[in-house]
Parts: structure tokens; C-alpha cells; sequence
């Protein structure tokens, strides 16, 4: 990583500006090299990632590391992901599930970690929080139909659900997310990172 990235990664991981709303406090999460072929964009750690620092160190993660068809060893290795929340550090408890990511990261990180990045292929837009920042009015009315036209966004961009076990229901009622687009998913990233 040059001096530079490296520089803002500690900048970011010193962050306390929504300490005083955050009931776990600061911890943000993330990883990124200036050499980083795919950039995973999703929403925020869960209690999980905040106790132990180590992005998608949780089911969601495992599932996610299946749907790109790769090993935990080449997931993290920061010259092939590099790996952004929406909001960096755990957004607490809601009253059904976490709450959203905070709204001050994007803005105030995003832009200056893209400008790092500049090596990045492609994008994974995970969740609808990144989905509505990245794609704007470009989005579909629903995760489902952005999801389904995953193709009207690339080659920059490719939107995903989120791969919580929460969302197993919806993967069940769409037999077609893993059978095509997780399919797809995976000849893209395996082309990427044989580069």
C-alpha cells in the first residue's frame, strides 16, 4: 500500500465523529490497498466485525465469500479486495435487526478512498444503502428488480442483496439470484483476479 492510502486508512480507523451516537463506540472497519481489483461497498459491520475488527468475519461473510467463489485467503488479500462500508463502525441495535449505517461516513470518507482505489475493476454494491448512494436515481423501485438488471449497471458496478442470514427467505422466493447472477458473479471476479 503507498504511503499515501496508507496515511488515509489510519486517518479513517482514528475516526470518533458519531462516537457519542454509537452504544458499542468507535471501531471502524475496513480494508484497502491502492492496488485492489474488486471493491466491496456494504452496509456496516455487525457486533461481530466491531469485536473483532475483521471485515465479514460473520455468516454473512461466509455466505458472501461463496456467492464470489473464493477462499478466505484471497478474500482478504487486500491487492484483490478492498472492502468499504457504507458506515464504518457497528450502528447499534434496532428494533428488528441493526440499525442503518450512520449517514456522516459516505460523504465524508467515500470520495477520498475512491481517489485511492484507482485500480478497482469492479464494484459490489451489497444492500440497498450502497445501491441508493452509488446508483442514485439509476436504481429499480426495489432491491429485487435492481438486483435482476444487475446488468444495466456494469461494467462498473454490480449490485448484490445482502447475504445475511435474513435475507435467505428472499434468496428462496429468487431461485434465479444464485443459479444466473451468482454464476456471473463468479466468472467476473475469477477473470478479474487472473489478471
Amino acid at each position: 500500500m503507498n504511503r499515501e492510502t496508507e496515511a488515509l486508512y489510519k486517518e479513517i480507523k482514528r475516526c470518533t465523529i458519531c462516537e457519542p451516537k454509537l452504544s458499542a463506540g468507535a471501531n471502524p472497519v475496513l480494508t484497502v490497498n491502492d492496488r485492489s481489483k474488486i471493491l466491496i461497498i456494504g452496509q456496516a459491520p455487525g457486533m461481530k466485525v466491531h469485536l473483532s475488527g475483521i471485515p465479514w468475519d460473520d455468516q454473512s461473510g461466509r455466505e458472501l465469500r461463496s456467492w464470489l467463489g473464493v477462499t478466505e485467503e484471497t478474500f482478504y488479500d487486500s491487492e484483490n479486495f478492498a472492502i468499504i462500508p457504507m458506515g464504518f463502525c457497528y450502528p447499534g441495535k434496532g428494533k428488528s435487526g441493526d440499525l442503518p449505517p450512520r449517514a456522516e461516513c459516505a460523504p465524508l470518507w467515500h470520495e477520498r478512498l475512491m481517489a485511492q482505489l484507482q485500480k478497482v475493476e469492479l464494484t459490489l454494491l451489497i444492500g440497498r444503502y450502497a445501491q441508493s448512494y452509488y446508483l442514485m436515481e439509476g436504481k429499480r423501485r426495489s432491491l429485487t428488480e435492481t438486483v435482476k438488471n444487475y446488468q444495466d449497471y456494469l461494467p462498473s458496478y454490480f449490485p448484490l442483496p445482502h447475504p445475511s442470514p435474513r435475507n435467505f427467505i428472499w434468496m428462496a422466493k429468487n431461485p434465479w439470484f444464485k443459479e444466473e447472477i451468482v454464476r456471473e458473479l463468479q466468472n467476473r471476479v475469477d477473470r478479474i483476479l487472473d489478471k
